[in-house]
């Protein structure tokens, strides 16, 4: 018997808008205003996919109405504008002189612990009057466990069997070994206590396995049905990647159902939690992993670097906005990775 899904991406979101809608009107109401009037910089890793961009312009705008007692501004880290610079001075010119900076992003790797905090470290040095509370990232929360198992719980009303169902959990790679052992937790323990018969981990990029070798790993178990997962708060590039090569390995198996789940997008969930990294930075309590963080390790032997578990400003090197990258990958082949991964750039 054949199983066959036409649009995965179309298909699929069809059938989660009713989960989304149930759970928006638990963000319709106002919130109360947070003790301290700060302004919040909500930080984007940065598109250049149009659609990626205004999502994420989306997803900050909803949350500027749930409070508007205070400033929400965007900006990006790299690829598109506004830049962070341009966001702090955004504040500095309404005559703020303490800000709340959140980055927007899944896990804590080179971005949020490296890049973010040396162009913060940029923006103390141009504006010295001002105090920066800097937020950690979304990480490992029972809230986005749950945003996923409802989704699935959601698609499994369908006619397949989830003891012949495999779940391929799709992150998008890093060079930090342990935002990318964090993928592998957070897959873990979505699958941990479901009726799937396994959840196998890959990556879009950087590291591996790869998502084509996600797929063979799948197959492997000759399951009925392969459940695709982009572990991503807003469509771009990578995503749509991801939809293409599912597109093509249905086509290339088509006996086994392929279906992709869309990214998280602008959900009440992830609105929720924002509130409370928000919290977090106004109570002086942001908390990070530092112990297997490979700055740190670098930090300790080279005795180079400062660390701090609140703003890991592990050097004084500045995030360069020449975003004319090279098309080569440096980890391509899996010697390659494992020669450079723990190295510190």
């Amino acid at each position: 018997m054949k199983y066959f899904n036409q649009n995965p991406k179309i298909k699929t979101q069809e059938i989660l808008n009713s989960t989304i809608e149930k759970s928006n009107s638990s963000t319709e109401e106002n919130l109360q205003p947070l003790p301290l009037q700060r302004p919040l910089l909500l930080i984007g890793h940065g598109t250049r996919d149009a659609e990626g961009k205004q999502t994420f312009l989306d997803f900050v705008a909803a949350y500027q109405n749930l409070d508007k007692s205070r400033p929400v501004i965007p900006c990006f880290l790299e690829l598109t504008g506004p830049t962070i610079q341009e966001g702090v001075d955004k504040c500095v010119e309404q005559g703020y002189t303490e800000l709340s900076a959140l980055p927007i992003l899944l896990f804590a790797a080179r971005h949020n612990k490296f890049d973010i905090t040396n162009e913060l470290d940029r923006a103390r040095q141009r504006h010295p009057q001002v105090k920066f509370y800097y937020g950690r990232h979304f990480g490992i929360t029972p809230k986005i466990i749950e945003l996923w198992r409802s989704r699935l719980k959601e698609l499994d009303k369908t006619n397949f069997n989830c003891s012949e169902t495999v779940l391929l959990f799709v992150g998008r790679g890093s060079s930090d070994p342990d935002a990318n052992g964090d993928v592998y937790k957070l897959a873990r323990m979505l699958w941990e206590g479901s009726n799937y018969l396994t959840v196998e981990t890959c990556f879009i990029g950087i590291t591996h396995p790869r998502l084509e070798e996600g797929f063979r790993r799948a197959r492997l178990y000759q399951p009925q049905r392969i459940i695709v997962l982009p572990y991503f708060l807003f469509t771009g590039v990578l995503v749509n990647k991801i939809f293409d090569i599912t597109a093509q390995q249905q086509e290339q198996y088509p006996d086994i159902s392929m279906t992709c789940l869309p990214e998280m997008g602008v959900h009440p969930t992830l609105l929720e939690l924002l509130r409370e990294r928000e919290i977090e930075t106004q109570l002086g309590e942001v908390k990070m992993n530092c112990e297997m963080c490979k700055f740190r390790l670098a930090a300790v032997s080279n005795k180079e670097y400062s660390h701090s578990h609140h703003d890991h400003s592990h050097s004084h090197h500045h995030h360069s906005h020449d975003h004319n990258h090279s098309v080569v990958d440096p980890y391509a082949e899996p010697e390659e990775y494992h020669q450079r991964i723990w190295q510190v750039p």
